[in-house]
């Protein structure tokens, strides 16, 4: 079975999900969710922020979800902006 793969733009004050602050995931893999924050050092590391919105305990940047194609193109512009 495949993960299925579940992506959010993180969108804090003055941003949009077309211009987010950061991207994170949730992979649904056989043993459960896992979620992951794209970093600067353009990895994944784990987040607590999804499960954090699901609980409406995130008080900051809301999350908004976006297609796999729209978070490949934010991988690379953060990509392009964090070589700068």
């Amino acid at each position: 079975m495949a993960e299925k793969i579940i992506y959010f733009a993180v969108v804090g004050t003055g941003r949009t999900a077309a211009d987010p602050s950061g991207l994170v995931r949730r992979r649904n893999t056989a043993e459960g969710p896992v979620d992951e924050s794209f970093t600067r050092d353009c990895s994944w590391q784990f987040t607590n922020a999804i499960y954090q919105h699901e609980r409406g305990e995130n008080f900051g940047p809301e999350l908004v979800e976006i297609s796999a194609a729209e978070a490949d193109d934010l991988i690379e512009r953060f990509r392009q902006r964090w070589a700068e």
